[in-house]
């Protein structure tokens, strides 16, 4: 495999130091084909569990990430934070960071060392981003984050003391990626000094790796950074690679290739799904619905499409369309299989009017939402549900008498001030991943709705960043809201 065969080229250099392989496993070992891909984190925020969740992405891919704290929804970043309040995201670090790496020895006396448990199971976990970044003003991504030291230590700082005193491994700062090359407003010579100076251990440098490592040589050569700066971080690289223990063991292991989307695993994501999704309201009750007898109308663009349940960080940076992408079942399949074959169940993507009047359905499930996004891409000043989806929305909800409306998206979208009305039962299920029956589970009634906000769900966009405990809260639905 790939990652065996640079590991052979890092051994046969001259010091023989393995190399240390990172991925962004953002929810589940995201980039394996046939790996299970978890709800992303605000949807896990939902559920409040995570740690079966972190031990499982450790088995598949033996490096992910703990999360921040979103404080604006309009960042392209928000699904990848678990919530809004730093308590609940604090409590999240610590049991992801448990899953991924191995609880701390009740024994263990040195507390704030990287620790990772010894054997083949566990893998070493990356506190990031910096902190901070979740709270940059208007929520862009890589801007600037103002705000007085006091709200820094309260609100975004905790997560990341928690992750440390739990033993992160990535006991060394690491930079994003090209994020030297994109420092604005300087030059690149002065990029990289300032960086390194700053403390940054470890360099992302994909693509002008050579100018970096030129640059870097000539700095310390000419004594612009001191070579202890530069032992400090080979030191603190090393400390964790010993921890993980990569010199005795330095390749992966073929065997756990049988991990890779184990029915354990889907199970266990099918699980995070149910316990993920929030049931906003539930005219009636509508929900949940009969599997038997029905005429079930199914519409709207995220309804049998498993790459937009998955989201961005799916097989490819950005996410992407497609039943394709990798295995797992859709939401329209999952509906499918769970209703009694007495049960008709119709597909249309944008039902005409005519359509829908003519069919006689007793019920209908819209399932709209958010494209694929990750990072920049996905900032948005306007956060309305992209079309069609409002138009199936109105076009179904206001023919069928009884609608049930799945908003698949990665933070809270505008529902007011008509929208909401035309809804009989609305269910937040985020970005759930590859196990869409999960879904279907608490739709039909074979499980319980128990997910709860773990983000303020606002009015109008004018009232952002809005938060729990604001003094002018306002929410059309508040933080910790969750119908039974």
């Amino acid at each position: 495999m790939t990652i065996n065969k640079l590991q052979e080229a890092a051994l046969a250099t001259r010091l023989g130091i393995p190399m240390l392989y990172a991925i962004d496993a953002v929810h589940g070992h995201n980039y394996a084909y046939r790996s299970t891909i978890f709800p992303h984190n605000v949807g896990l925020g939902a559920t409040r569990l995570v740690e079966r969740i972190g031990a499982a992405t450790a088995l598949e891919a033996r490096a992910t990430g703990v999360r921040y704290v979103c404080r604006d929804p309009r960042w392209g970043r928000c699904y990848e934070s678990y919530s809004e309040d730093p308590a609940l995201v604090k409590l999240m670090t610590e049991t992801m960071i448990a899953g991924l790496e191995g609880d701390i020895p009740p024994n263990y006396s040195i507390k704030g060392v990287p620790f990772v448990e010894t054997g083949q199971t566990k893998v070493a976990a990356c506190a990031k981003h910096f902190v901070g970044d979740g709270g940059t003003s208007g929520g862009v991504d890589r801007g600037n984050a103002e705000m007085p030291w006091k709200e820094l230590a309260a609100v975004h700082l905790p997560p990341y003391s928690t992750a440390i005193l739990k033993g992160v491994a990535s006991g060394f700062v690491i930079s994003d990626f090209e994020g030297i090359d994109k420092i604005k407003d300087a030059n690149y010579s002065y990029s990289v000094e300032a960086g390194i100076s700053a403390g940054i251990d470890m360099v992302m440098a994909p693509y002008k790796f050579r100018r970096f490592i030129r640059t870097l040589t000539y700095q310390v050569e000419k004594g612009i950074i001191p070579m202890t700066r530069i032992d400090d971080a080979v030191a603190r690289i090393l400390r964790v690679k010993f921890t993980m223990g990569l010199f005795e063991n330095p390749y992966a292991d073929v065997e756990m290739g049988r991990q890779l989307g184990s029915q354990e695993h889907r199970e266990l994501a099918r699980e995070a799904v149910r316990k993920s999704l929030v049931l906003l309201k539930n005219d009636g009750p509508l929900l949940p619905l009969p599997k038997y007898g029905a005429k079930i109308l199914v519409a709207g663009t995220h309804a049998n499409n498993l790459g937009y349940q998955c989201g961005g960080w799916t097989m490819q940076w950005q996410g992407q369309s497609g039943n394709n992408i990798t295995q797992g079942t859709t939401i329209l399949s999952a509906i499918a299989s769970t209703v009694d074959p007495s049960t008709e169940v119709l597909y249309s993507v944008d039902p005409s009017a005519e359509l829908i009047e003519l069919g006689n359905f007793s019920h209908a499930i819209v399932v709209v939402g958010e494209v694929p996004y990750a990072e920049f891409d996905g900032d948005n000043g306007n956060l309305t549900i992209p079309e069609p989806g409002l138009t199936t929305i109105s076009n179904v909800c206001d023919r069928v008498i009884s609608c049930v409306v799945v908003l698949v998206s990665g933070r809270p979208l505008v529902l007011e001030p008509h929208l909401l009305s035309k809804i009989h039962s609305l269910v937040a299920a985020w970005l759930p991943g590859t196990e869409g029956q999960g879904v279907a589970d608490l739709l039909f009634g074979d499980w319980p709705f128990t997910g709860r906000l773990p983000r303020t769900w606002f009015k109008r966009v004018d009232q952002l960043p809005m938060n729990v405990g604001d003094r002018n809260y306002l929410p059309l639905f508040p933080f910790g809201f969750g119908l039974t």
